[in-house]
């Protein structure tokens, strides 16, 4: 197993406060994959993070060996609409409750 913490970056500080109609639909697919991910186990847990210089998503992986986390989250919908990025945190093991 490979484990990370993923960042997701969005396209400007304000992102979450001044998204727009496209932006907004968007972020309910991105919503939406993150819990599909979560679901299959690839994601132990998933949220916003209200940074006051910013706001920014975080997502804990557990994914197989043979998985390509960069592939994963390229085929996030909200990435793939170019709205923002991720950036790609390994972690030596993830231990949660549960």
């Amino acid at each position: 197993m490979k484990f990370y913490l993923c960042k997701y970056i969005p396209p400007r500080p304000d992102f979450l406060a001044t998204m727009t109609t496209d932006e907004k639909t968007w972020m309910g697919h991105h919503g939406t994959y993150l819990d599909r991910l979560l679901g299959e186990g690839k994601i132990v847990a998933h949220g916003p993070v209200m940074d006051p210089a910013g706001g920014y998503g975080v997502s804990l992986y557990q994914i197989e060996d043979d998985e390509n986390i960069e592939a994963l989250t390229s085929l996030d919908p909200i990435v793939q609409n170019g709205a923002g990025h991720y950036e790609h945190y390994p972690m030596l093991h993830i231990k949660h409750r549960g």
